[in-house]
């Protein structure tokens, strides 16, 4: 192969965040896993690309042996065209020289420093360029439009400024709308069932329908509304947008995630409601720390603390107050991360009922303050286990007593810190038990997020001599895995 052969993994395969991790760790059982599921290779076709033998790939796959020899690496990387860097190799030969490929037109609705993009009539022609060319693509099509890292620092950041100034009027349609306010509150119940659903299940079964509304609601907003419509509809279309972008952000599409967040955003904006928009912000925020940028992700965190100062309630300041933590957390800031969790537990004792705030911030109990500083104490312990692992798994068993497995998503993700938290402390028998159960509720989910962090586990139960239970719910893990 030269430089100018293609490779037979796709870009959007190379940029998953569950493979990158498999390549990173060298767990090629993992790796060769997740090839077979997202890039329909057979374990014959990996083997004759990668020069080994059907039986040693076989062999691989089952955890029966391990790839512990640079020479077979260096097969590998080459074979499935595995950039050197991923799998701590220096650049291979065939990455010298690239091939030439013309740039993609840009999809209008990832352009960040247009100031015209603030403009709300800016906002209704990228929402409908976006979702229309979202729905007539296929599948494999929009993740490869939408496949690449999403924007961080300045590029990113400059272009968020606008959202903290007034927005302009909406230029009046070309032709006269017929909805009434009963019709926007139709909208933005199915709004909140759609987010209700991605909240408790994950994974994108309900993408295209989201999507699928947001161009129906960007449709209506080219339309001459009057006022009160008007606003609503940019209100249902930032929900909508906040739903598409999480979606596509828990099913590991970086790229798309941020365009979606970006409308959301400027939706938000449009329509008046400046506390979802530091929630979009704040989601914003959360794509930052799991791409390791904690300075841009405390960013756009004081950016949304700034611009809902006047309208954001206790559950949101509170939930603000820990995507704050989590970038110290992620910075090892100790102080600073103890004390934006303390201020969000004592914001969050001043909450009322859910009826006080807006529904899509309700989720935000102190079920959901234990479990998320349990996560970040876990993120603590991966470098210091002896110090916080323990105090980690209490506060993460806090968050399991209080929600239950009716949580769905977050019961999975709870259990698999749980499993975490006891394999750091040297518990492996417990460590065994909460393994099998998160396993047992990762597979009640869709969302890809949860089986990423579920493969994390899967070096903890690697190597010989483990015990048969540790054996078990190892194979427990790969067999979800590769389902």
């Amino acid at each position: 192969m030269d430089a100018t052969t293609p490779g037979p993994l796709a870009p959007e395969v190379l940029d998953r965040d569950d493979l990158t991790r498999a390549l990173e760790e060298h767990d090629f059982a993992a790796a060769f896993t997740l090839i077979k599921k997202w890039a329909g290779l057979s374990q014959n076709r990996i083997a004759a690309a990668c020069q080994l033998t059907p039986g040693k790939v076989s062999t691989i796959i089952s955890g029966q042996q391990q790839v512990t020899s640079f020479d077979v690496i260096r097969r590998i990387a080459d074979g499935l065209r595995i950039p050197g860097r991923m799998v701590g190799l220096a650049d291979r030969p065939w990455e010298k020289e690239k091939p030439e490929i013309p740039e993609p037109a840009p999809n209008p609705a990832i352009r960040l420093s247009d100031d015209g993009s603030w403009h709300p009539t800016t906002t209704v022609h990228l929402v409908a360029d976006l979702t229309r060319s979202d729905l007539v693509m296929d599948r494999r099509a929009a993740t490869r439009a939408l496949a690449g890292a999403a924007f961080f620092g300045a590029p990113l950041l400059d272009s968020l400024e606008g959202w903290l100034q007034a927005a302009p009027a909406v230029e009046p349609g070309t032709r006269r709308g017929r909805i009434g306010m009963h019709e926007v509150r139709e909208l933005e119940g199915t709004a909140q069932v759609f987010r209700a659903w991605d909240h408790r299940y994950g994974g994108g079964l309900r993408r295209k329908a989201v999507v699928g509304q947001l161009n129906e609601v960007a449709g209506h907003l080219e339309e001459q509304q009057a006022p009160d419509v008007e606003q609503g509809l940019f209100r249902v279309m930032a929900y909508l947008g906040g739903t598409a972008a999480t979606i596509a952000w828990d099913s590991g599409r970086q790229r798309q995630a941020q365009s979606y967040y970006l409308l959301a955003l400027r939706a938000a904006h449009a329509g008046g409601d400046s506390a979802f928009g530091a929630n979009v912000l704040a989601g914003m925020a959360r794509q930052m720390l799991y791409r390791d940028r904690p300075q841009d992700a405390l960013e756009l965190v004081h950016m949304a603390q700034k611009g809902a100062a006047a309208t954001a309630g206790p559950r949101l300041r509170a939930m603000l107050h820990t995507r704050e933590a989590w970038a110290y957390a992620a910075m090892e800031r100790g102080a600073a991360f103890q004390r934006a969790t303390k201020e969000a537990a004592d914001v969050l004792a001043g909450a009322g009922t859910d009826d006080d705030e807006p529904y899509w911030i309700a989720y935000f109990d102190d079920a959901e303050l234990a479990g998320v500083t349990g996560g970040r104490l876990l993120d603590l312990a991966r470098r210091e286990p002896q110090q916080h692992a323990a105090k980690a798994a209490d506060f993460i068993l806090q968050a399991v007593t209080r929600r239950g497995p009716e949580a769905g998503r977050s019961h999975a993700l709870d259990m698999i810190g749980l499993a975490e938290c006891h394999f750091l402390l040297g518990d492996v028998t417990g460590a065994a038990d909460f393994t099998g159960r998160a396993v047992e509720a990762a597979a009640r989910t869709q969302s890809a997020r949860v089986r990423t962090q579920l493969g994390q586990l899967y070096p903890y139960t690697a190597g010989r001599g483990v015990s048969p239970r540790v054996a078990e719910v190892r194979t427990m893990i790969r067999d979800l895995l590769s389902s």
